[in-house]
């Protein structure tokens, strides 16, 4: 059966500040930006305040870390499990494993290293990968998306971390590529769909069409400028789950305006009538 889960991107606002990777063409390096938030609510307290809203699991991005030090990683897994919330995936919003730069391709390649040894520390069960910002017409780029993710599955076995992707970024942004990374990896590389990332006029045949290569949706609804959801439309993404055998999370994603969790509120009143 399907459960409910958020995504800490529903919160962005509200866990304080936001330290955004980005790589520095100059310095040949990474950097960090930090991007000040309000800290309404700690990261540490939230798995509890999610149990206690009907939550049974969690998405953490990486830049709501607000430290990655041993002890901290430790007090953030006590707390999902101390809650009875699982970590599901950890999102790394940050790589380009397509990149032309071998420097660049390579320093990324180590850094998402570094984040499968934190979700493995922290007992996320998967991590998010962007398989890449090349055009989704690039062939070689497909190619060595899959042969990346291919290491990146081995090494994060040891970790009993599961390397997983998303219709997220520009390789993606078709199921037909979405399709041909799962099965270039054997299956072992997970998917991730998110209803608000396809576009245009076959928006609900692709959404059909890698939900059964999927073991977690993203339930982001096309929203107006007040954050009310558009549920015609939510619904037919929502539909088209309810007729796949899919019993994995449903991620609630609220990114509109005004107070966030009456915006996840009312994405989830929807979400709900479908569990």
């Amino acid at each position: 059966m399907s459960y409910l889960s958020l995504s800490t991107w529903s919160l962005h606002r509200n866990l304080g500040p936001l330290n955004w990777t980005t790589w520095n063409d100059e310095q040949k390096s990474h950097v960090v930006q930090v991007e000040p938030q309000p800290e309404l609510t700690n990261l540490l307290e939230l798995p509890s305040i999610l149990a206690s809203k009907g939550f049974k699991a969690i998405e953490i991005c990486h830049f709501n870390f607000p430290s990655t030090d041993p002890d901290y990683l430790q007090k953030l897994k006590n707390a999902c499990t101390e809650a009875n919330i699982s970590f599901n995936t950890l999102l790394l919003d940050y790589g380009d494993i397509t990149s032309d730069d071998e420097v660049r391709r390579n320093a990324d390649i180590n850094l998402i290293k570094k984040w499968i040894e934190i979700a493995s520390k922290t007992g996320a069960k998967h991590i998010r990968i962007i398989a890449g910002d090349a055009s989704p017409n690039n062939e070689a780029a497909l190619e060595r998306s899959s042969d990346i993710l291919n290491n990146l599955i081995e090494f994060a076995k040891g970790l009993e971390v599961r390397i997983i992707t998303e219709n997220f970024h520009s390789l993606t942004s078709t199921a037909e590529n979405c399709i041909r990374l799962v099965k270039n990896c054997n299956e072992e590389l997970g998917l991730i769909a998110d209803f608000g990332n396809f576009k245009g006029e076959t928006k609900y045949e692709e959404i059909e069409n890698i939900l059964p290569f999927s073991q977690s949706v993203h339930a982001k609804p096309e929203m107006d400028s007040e954050g009310v959801p558009d549920e015609d439309e939510f619904r037919k993404c929502l539909d088209r789950l309810a007729a796949t055998n899919y019993n994995g999370p449903i991620n609630i994603i609220y990114d509109g305006p005004g107070d966030m969790w009456e915006g996840i509120e009312r994405v989830k009143k929807i979400v709900e009538s479908y569990l």
